[in-house]
């Protein structure tokens, strides 16, 4: 069963790869340790969690999962 996040998770959990894999690319890049972490803490602070409903290990999964699923559809309609 597919869940449903909100659009402001998925989009910081979008921002959370993207910014991890250019930290990747550029391993000695402060700026982007510092949003990563900014980003970690959005993601894991965000009232979705609290519901109740998305607690389990597989919903952070599968919110990552929906987030490169929309990344890889973005780069194919842009």
């Amino acid at each position: 069963m597919a869940r449903t996040f909100p659009l402001d998770l998925v989009q910081a959990q979008r921002e959370w790869t993207r910014t991890y894999e250019a930290l990747a690319r550029t391993p000695f890049r402060t700026v982007l340790r510092r949003r990563l972490q900014l980003l970690s803490c959005r993601i894991a602070a965000h009232p979705y969690w609290e519901a109740g409903t998305g607690r389990s290990t597989a919903a952070r999964t599968e919110l990552r999962r929906q987030a490169r699923a929309e990344e890889v559809q973005q780069g194919r309609t842009a």
